[in-house]
């Protein structure tokens, strides 16, 4: 995997839990992408899990990196609709993501921040409309319906990016 990484153009990263309902959009969008579209030349992309840390760790150490890396993670924010896609900056991780099982998990927020010295970071958020608190796999249908808009986004085929 780390091979591939380093020698596309762009990577996209899908992070989550699957375990958890919606925190597993970032790995379904990257199965629902690789299923239903043919990459680009160039482009990668990885289901992370919540174990993204430790391949940004490794890109910040490397001397070749990607142009370009997507995220792709659910978020909970109260000015969104549940299933709504829209790129968040770094800054923007909301701050209750600091402690989850996700993508934000320290140190990637710190990582990421570093990375765009060398390298596009681009988040694409989906707001989710449920977390359980206890293991129940799935998706919601909302955010289930986002998984081609975010897959549009990401390949430029979306003309009304948010």
């Amino acid at each position: 995997m780390i091979k591939e990484i380093l020698q596309s153009k762009t990577v996209v990263f899908g992070c989550g839990n699957v375990l958890f309902g919606d925190d597993g959009f970032g790995p379904k969008a990257v199965e629902y992408l690789c299923a239903n579209y043919k990459l680009p030349s160039g482009m990668y992309a990885e289901d992370m899990g919540t174990a993204v840390s430790d391949i940004l760790f490794d890109l910040a150490l490397s001397e070749n990196s990607p142009e370009t890396i997507w995220i792709l993670d659910a978020v909970d924010m109260y000015e969104r609709g549940p299933g709504e896609v829209f790129e968040l900056e770094v800054e923007a991780i909301p701050g209750k993501k600091s402690g989850d099982f996700s993508l934000h998990q320290f140190p990637a927020v710190n990582l990421l921040q570093e990375l765009r010295d060398k390298i596009e970071v681009r988040i694409l958020a989906v707001q989710v409309a449920c977390i359980p608190q206890e293991v129940q796999p799935g998706l919601t249908p909302q955010v289930q319906d986002a998984l081609p808009k975010a897959c549009n986004y990401i390949l430029g085929l979306d003309s009304q990016k948010s």
